[in-house]
């Protein structure tokens, strides 16, 4: 295939950016969106230019980093795909792609497609743990938890903090992704000791790195790769509204 990418370049978080277009010829449907750009940077490097720096670990669909905007959509056309997962036989010969980072007040440009979620990190040291006690390990059987809560519990881990509900939210907001970790932990037994205090620590941190506030359009469900509802959000207002009214 024969492609034209516009695609976003920035020097630095203070730098003026620009979508700069660039002619990709011999693309393959196999290869995968980001086989796709290392092939546009093995181009770069043969002629002596920076190349295009962007997110990415395990592509494998389950560390996170790698989302971008392809084409003014959240990790591209598919859905419940992140963008490592997305190969180039979703694209046709001739197409022009516009590939941009993920944008958002609390996730600054680094360079070209690299992105800072350092907030995201900020939000779990607020609250995204638990007390437990130290030595061997308790019996399999001596916490019983219910099918129903552990299935809850395990749909909400899910997330993989890619921030793609963000980059979609039309005021930035990260509700979705602190509603997972909340109701992660307050299905769970292990997670009830500091239950009243981590939900209001984390929706506090949440406000504290500048994310927007939730008006309910549900298109961070939508974007989100791992299908995490957003009836997360609905538990999470519970749990802080309960907390601030039962709290010590």
């Amino acid at each position: 295939m024969k492609l034209s990418l516009k695609i976003w370049r920035q020097e630095s978080f203070d730098a003026k950016g620009s979508m700069i277009s660039y002619q990709l010829d011999k693309v393959s449907s196999d290869m995968s969106f980001l086989e796709m750009l290392d092939l546009l940077n093995e181009e770069l490097v043969q002629k002596g230019e920076r190349v295009i720096e962007f997110d990415h670990d395990c592509r494998e669909g389950i560390c996170g980093q790698c989302g971008i905007m392809i084409n003014g959509r959240a990790h591209g056309p598919l859905s419940n795909t992140t963008t490592c997962q997305l190969h180039m036989r979703s694209f046709k010969d001739g197409d022009t792609i516009y590939i941009e980072p993920f944008r958002a007040e609390a996730f600054p440009i680094i360079r070209d497609l690299k992105i800072d979620r350092k907030a995201f990190d900020h939000i779990i040291q607020a609250g995204g743990y638990i007390s437990t006690s130290t030595g061997q390990p308790p019996e399999a059987n001596s916490i019983l938890i219910s099918h129903d809560n552990t299935e809850a519990a395990f749909d909400a881990a899910a997330c993989i903090g890619c921030g793609a509900c963000v980059a979609t939210c039309k005021n930035s907001s990260a509700a979705l992704f602190t509603s997972a970790k909340i109701t992660h932990l307050a299905l769970l037994p292990q997670g009830k000791l500091e239950a009243a205090q981590r939900v209001i620590n984390m929706v506090d941190q949440m406000d504290t790195e500048g994310f927007g506030h939730c008006s309910n359009t549900e298109a961070c469900e939508v974007e989100c790769p791992q299908d995490i509802a957003v009836l997360h959000i609905a538990r999470m207002n519970y749990e802080y509204n309960k907390a601030l009214v039962f709290k010590p």
